[in-house]
């Protein structure tokens, strides 16, 4: 579908993006969220880091090279823009806010991240046959393994001692918490609570 050198620079522009729009905007929203004193952002943005932990754990589980990191970095594509507009009181709650530059960054970055997730999702889809994989035959692919550069790298600077199989194996536990957490949430939970954030 692409050639090695346009596969990978749209890769790392991806991974770069993700920086941007997943963890470091979200966070400064937070703190200006705190510091304005504007619950229902804060509440939305917490809400929205534990489920974007997924690209967290995704991460890892890429260091290790597992054939899951394909599945988990797709599902956290689609579970992202579902936390930042299935809350019904707390849309009501931004939406009824007088015009302020913290409202407009707000909807601007919920914007901004809905798009690059669908279209992060479209994109990484192609690379969905490396999840069926074994470790081995992930890491000998280019297209497969184009996809572990960045978290290998991100090992290098954070991890640099650090076992990938033990890094993995943390991961898999946190996922496996997040599943068990995810399933409460939608057998019991959205029962109980609807889209009302409050419950």
């Amino acid at each position: 579908m692409f050639d090695e050198p346009l596969l990978q620079q749209l890769v790392w522009t991806d991974f770069r993006l993700a920086v941007f729009l997943t963890v470091s905007m979200p966070l400064v929203l937070l703190v200006w969220a705190f510091v304005q004193k504007v619950e229902a952002m804060q509440r939305l943005l917490i809400i929205y880091w534990r489920v974007a932990s997924l690209l967290g754990i995704t991460v890892y589980l890429s260091i290790a090279s597992l054939p899951i990191s394909f599945i988990t970095g797709l599902m956290a594509r689609l579970l992202i823009p579902a936390s930042l507009w299935f809350w019904v009181d707390i849309n009501d709650e931004i939406e009824d806010r007088p015009p302020s530059p913290l409202k407009w960054t707000m909807t601007a970055w919920r914007w901004a991240v809905t798009l690059y997730c669908i279209i992060g999702a479209i994109f990484q889809a192609y690379s969905l046959r490396c999840a069926a994989m074994t470790t081995e035959a992930l890491v000998e692919d280019f297209a497969c393994r184009v996809w572990l550069e960045a978290p290998w790298g991100y090992k290098a600077m954070f991890h640099p001692n650090g076992s990938p199989q033990i890094l993995g194996f943390f991961a898999i536990v946190a996922l496996a918490v997040y599943v068990i957490y995810l399933l409460y949430f939608c057998f019991v939970r959205l029962g109980k609570q609807g889209r009302s954030a409050l419950g």
